[in-house]
């Protein structure tokens, strides 16, 4: 799943970046409203989250912009917390606004929230992908209706694949995206590995993968 981030603050970027991806979503950050007009037009994302006060502009001429191009979700961070800027988002078609400081958790607890209200097959929490079903809530993933044991790398990497469904992931990419446990990049081969680990576990025949498949090249794919 791919989330838009606009925010011209160094630490607070990076830091929610990082948190971001740790959740399993991938994270494309731009600190100007240039930069973010150039890339949203060449890209629709799953959610943005847009500052309110930018160096050339204000995020809510990046809202008007997202929003022309369809019912898109958006929140706003803003260091202003008062009513009328709260009105002007909502009206501009936010879906939520959220005023610096805020604790990450909260920001997480929110994209949730708005993300459910987008996707109403998911709003319990479950994904089904095939014979595979994933409780998002509870973090637990089955095949043929018998629990099956992942590693917090392999749900998180499963995460990332179902978070991008339909987009072919390289291998460049993921590696940008997971992380180790310990917080250390995975390199390439332990990327092949837990690859291979995730498949064994959740394909019928490992061998001839069904759901996350290879794209030659490229990279890897978990498809619609």
């Amino acid at each position: 799943m791919d989330i838009f981030l606009l925010e011209d603050d160094n630490a607070i970027g990076i830091g929610l970046s990082y948190s971001l991806k740790n959740e399993g979503y991938s994270v494309t950050i731009a600190k100007t409203v240039k930069d973010a007009l150039k890339i949203i037009n060449e890209k629709t994302f799953t959610l943005y989250i847009l500052d309110l006060t930018l160096p050339d502009g204000s995020g809510y001429d990046v809202c008007t912009e997202i929003k022309k191009k369809g019912d898109l979700p958006v929140i706003f961070l803003t260091a202003y917390d008062d009513e009328v800027n709260v009105i002007m988002g909502l009206e501009l078609g936010a879906d939520d606004y959220i005023s610096k400081p805020f604790r990450v958790k909260e920001l997480l607890a929110r994209i949730k929230t708005v993300l459910r209200r987008y996707n109403k097959d998911t709003a319990d929490g479950i994904i089904t992908i095939g014979n595979i079903k994933i409780n998002t809530n509870e973090a637990k993933v089955y095949k043929n209706s018998a629990e099956i044991i992942l590693t917090a790398m392999e749900y998180r990497l499963l995460l990332t694949f179902i978070n991008n469904r339909g987009i072919v992931l390289s291998r460049q990419k993921l590696l940008e995206d997971i992380w180790d446990v310990a917080g250390d990049f995975v390199n390439d081969n332990t990327l092949t590995v837990y690859i291979k680990r995730l498949r064994d576990k959740i394909e019928e025949d490992p061998a001839h993968p069904q759901i996350i498949k290879t794209v030659r090249g490229l990279g890897y794919i978990l498809e619609k």
